[in-house]
């Protein structure tokens, strides 16, 4: 049984078989007490954004790996009921793909790097109007990121008691270490393809929550949650490059195929709206969060914050003409995506 590959080995590879296109990212940040929000903003992308999600697994029980122009849609959930009925009329059943290998994140006035992002996901829509349909696991995956200095950078120094004692607690390395995981907190949804094509529209809204785990704080210290989530919407801050791509159900690369691919790169990705809501399961029965959220100025309003995903790259795949595969569009996108496995 083959073992399945890491979040940069997937997206090394995924670079490989597209050439040499994809998003180099730089990364940006602040010294003085940005570590401290490092946990906070490490992982949260437009996809931004997570985790420690569970790959998705082929029958095998091995991550697929795609052959050709399909490699970047590893996830893509061509066997959902929903993308299996799209009849390429009325719907048509696509995928989509979007990574950055880094940016910048701001909450209030501190600036950390972020880590490598992954976001893939079904869309059915008429070339107009989209509903997204999210892969099993998580739509949205990232690098975990261990916190530059851990639990000192993030809450020390203090002049709150319980947190001048779990500072000296923290001296100790072993209690130090904490690492940030971004995670789902819901599907992906207002997807627009026009705005993924312009400047200065939001793109998609992904709900997003940041784990932070750590000896002292448990592993259930959460920012966000399924009911009060961090929403991402990020938007191009200037025009991407397009560029189209037509090939064979098998994936290689052919003049007037049937598939095709539409990749949008080259533009950094912002978003500075999205609020950052209390912590939450931090310590025993939460009998930390109030002092988590006191030394990271938590709850932080819209405009307090941003997200810098740069040199994002956005690819869409599908069929270039849907309604000629009516009645099955969707089923025979399934069925070419398998046949891309390996």
């Amino acid at each position: 049984m083959r073992r399945a590959r890491t979040l940069g080995e997937q997206r090394r590879g995924n670079r490989g078989s597209r050439g040499s296109r994809g998003g180099r990212c730089g990364q940006g940040g602040r010294g003085g007490q940005g570590g401290r929000l490092a946990a906070a903003a490490a992982l949260v992308v437009a996809g931004l954004a997570a985790t420690a999600a569970p790959a998705v697994a082929d029958d095998a029980g091995a991550l697929s790996t795609l052959a050709g122009h399909w490699a970047p849609f590893d996830r893509c959930p061509v066997d959902d009921p929903a993308m299996l009925a799209a009849d390429g009329v009325e719907k048509a059943a696509l995928c989509l793909a979007s990574s950055a290998e880094s940016g910048t994140m701001v909450i209030g006035d501190k600036t950390v790097p972020v880590a490598g992002t992954n976001l893939q996901m079904g869309l059915l829509g008429d070339g107009v109007n989209y509903t997204s349909v999210s892969p099993e696991g998580s739509g949205i995956e990232a690098d975990p990121v261990t916190v530059p200095g851990g639990l000192l950078n993030l809450m020390c120094p203090s002049d709150i008691p319980v947190l001048t004692a779990l500072c000296e607690k923290a001296a100790d390395s072993r209690l130090n270490r904490v690492v940030a995981t971004v995670e789902p907190a819901g599907t992906p949804r207002d997807f627009s393809l026009v705005a993924g094509l312009g400047v200065g529209q939001p793109i998609v809204t992904l709900p997003v929550k940041i784990r932070l785990d750590n000896p002292l704080l448990g592993s259930s210290c959460h920012l966000g949650s399924e009911n009060d989530p961090i929403l991402l919407r990020p938007r191009n801050v200037s025009q991407p490059t397009l560029t189209l791509t037509r090939y064979a159900p098998d994936g290689t690369t052919q003049a007037g195929g049937p598939m095709s691919n539409i990749e949008l790169s080259g533009a950094d990705q912002l978003d500075d709206s999205f609020t950052v809501p209390k912590a939450h399961g931090c310590g025993f029965l939460g009998a930390l969060d109030w002092a988590v959220n006191a030394q990271l100025g938590l709850p932080s309003p819209s405009g307090a914050n941003s997200l810098v995903r740069t040199a994002a790259v956005t690819t869409t795949g599908g069929f270039y003409t849907p309604s000629a595969f009516a009645p099955d569009q969707g089923r025979l996108l399934s069925e070419y995506w398998h046949a891309a496995t390996r």
